[in-house]
């Protein structure tokens, strides 16, 4: 129990930091819209192709997935994978995987990358610039510590890449397929990364 309220209260704190600054953005320009609305939080719309986007939604992560984890094992070595604290924990860390992989993770990072990034740049330049420089973002941010933690270029490389891409893959969804809403991909993030956490338990 004490490791689910501790990775309760640092996940809590997380997605309060990581709303800061789209806070203070959102107040400054948008104060008139709701807050959470206007970071896309609002109920996914998938229009006619919903099968299309299931099936998608299914593949592009499993490679992602399997890439990510070919490599990681690869480099076991020098890098530690999403949830990697709770390794060995065994059953009894699983409702504080299910926080750190949901809320901890996940939410604070479609918040301000798929919600914030996304939409405050794509509202100014465009759908394209706006995903691009979310998934560069996000790509740099998993990236550059791994890389940094392996001194390997090659690390950097390819986990900034592979994580890019998948940052690419979730902005198009959400704005091509669920009509403007981060709610799927976030559920979609925190459970490839709940997936990740419980092999390792």
């Amino acid at each position: 129990m004490t490791m689910f309220f501790s990775e309760l209260i640092s996940a809590l704190i997380q997605v309060v930091l990581f709303l800061a600054i789209p806070f203070l953005f959102w107040l400054v320009t948008a104060r008139q819209e709701n807050f959470f609305k206007w970071l896309g939080f609002i109920k996914p719309v998938t229009g006619n192709s919903f099968l299309n986007s299931m099936l998608i939604t299914v593949l592009i992560p499993l490679a992602y997935f399997v890439l990510t984890t070919l490599f990681t094992g690869y480099f076991s070595e020098n890098i530690t994978s999403a949830g990697s604290q709770f390794a060995g924990c065994g059953f009894q860390a699983v409702p504080a995987a299910l926080i750190y992989s949901y809320i901890h993770n996940s939410l604070s990072e479609e918040l301000l990358f798929r919600g914030f990034l996304l939409k405050s740049i794509s509202s100014k330049f465009g759908f394209f610039a706006g995903n691009t420089v979310q998934a560069i973002c996000f790509g740099a941010l998993h990236g550059i510590p791994f890389g940094i933690a392996s001194r390997s270029i090659t690390v950097t490389v390819i986990l900034t890449i592979l994580t890019g891409a998948f940052a690419l893959f979730e902005g198009w969804l959400n704005e091509k397929r669920f009509g403007g809403s981060i709610v799927f991909c976030w559920l979609l993030h925190g459970t490839v990364n709940f997936i990740i956490t419980c092999l390792q338990l």
